[in-house]
C-alpha cells in the first residue's frame, strides 16, 4: 500500500495561523521556523523552530499550536524541536515581514 503523500504547503499554512502573542505575527513569517522535515515513509514531521526569548511567557501555547499545525491527513507523529541555536535575532525575520512591521 502506498503511502500518502504529506502536504508541507499545509503545514506551512497552518504555521502561518500559530501567532506570537507577544507581537502578534505568525511563527513562520517571524522566522521561528528553522526546518521542516518530512518523512513520508515512516509518517512523520520533525518541526525545528526557536522563539523569540528563552524566556517566553507562551512558549508552552506556541509549541502546542506548532504541533497541532503539523497535524494533518498522512501524518502520525509530529516532533517539535525547539532550539536555541542559533539564537532568534532580527536577522532572522524576513524582509517582507520587517517591512509590513514598519521596521
Amino acid at each position: 500500500m502506498d503511502k500518502m503523500k504529506i502536504d508541507r504547503t499545509q503545514i506551512v499554512a497552518n504555521l502561518r495561523e500559530v501567532y506570537d502573542p507577544e507581537i502578534s505575527i505568525n511563527v513562520y513569517d517571524l522566522g521561528l521556523i528553522y526546518d521542516i522535515h518530512i518523512d513520508e515513509k515512516e509518517s512523520y514531521v520533525d518541526i525545528i523552530h526557536t522563539l523569540t526569548s528563552a524566556f517566553c511567557p507562551f512558549a508552552d501555547q506556541i509549541v502546542s499550536d506548532i504541533r497541532q499545525a503539523g497535524q494533518i491527513e498522512g501524518v502520525h507523529i509530529v516532533n517539535v524541536i525547539t532550539t536555541f541555536d542559533p539564537p532568534f535575532t532580527m536577522d532572522n525575520v524576513p524582509e517582507e515581514t520587517k517591512m509590513m512591521m514598519g521596521w
